[in-house]
Order: structure tokens, then sequence, then C-alpha cells
């Protein structure tokens, strides 16, 4: 007997998401935006990172700015607002990481 597929529910809450920091690997079917946040969620710039530098479109150029305002290169993560159509914010990184993770939950 075939067991049963497992249906993997796509996290649709910040607090969901947050959760999901506490596994080692992001969960099936997030975006290249989400896991790069997850990653920097969970500390490693590095993997963050990788996950978005390859990538052209104006979602992943936002991501790629925060993580460029994290790292504190300033006129990198300009360049990349500017990609990204955007204006650096003027808000903490906690605070737009989590408007980052909301926007693309809410897309997902």
């Amino acid at each position: 007997m075939n067991p049963l597929p497992i249906k993997i529910m796509p996290m649709k809450t910040l607090a969901e998401f947050k959760e999901s920091l506490k596994s080692d690997q992001p969960g099936g079917g997030l975006s290249d935006q989400l896991k790069s946040l997850w990653y920097d969620g969970k500390g490693d710039w590095d993997q963050a990172h990788a996950q978005v530098d390859h990538l052209t479109d104006l979602a992943s150029a936002w991501v790629h700015a925060y993580l460029h305002r994290k790292e504190g290169d300033i006129w990198n993560a300009d360049y990349w607002y500017s990609k990204a159509q955007k204006k650096r914010p003027n808000l903490s990184l906690d605070d737009e990481w989590e408007q980052l993770v909301l926007h693309f939950l809410d897309r997902s």
C-alpha cells in the first residue's frame, strides 16, 4: 500500500515564518526571496545573499538591497534599492526584515 502524499501548507503569517527558523532548512515552496530572508533570519548572511545575488528581478533586488544595508554597505544597498525601484527605508533592520517577509508571504 502506498502512503498518502504529504501536503505542505504554505506559510501565511509572520509568526509561522519565524517559527520555521527553528528548523535546519527552509520549508519547501518558499520563493527565492523568502529563502533569502529565512537564511538571514537564521543569521547566515552569506547564504541569504547567495539566494538573490544572481537574480535580476525587482523583488530580488529589494531583498539584495536590504542585505547590503544590513551588511553596512550603504552605497551598495542604495544601488540595489534603486534597481528595485525603492528608496532606502528609515526604519530598523528588524522592521524592514518583517516588512519584506510579510510582503513576500502575501504574494506566495
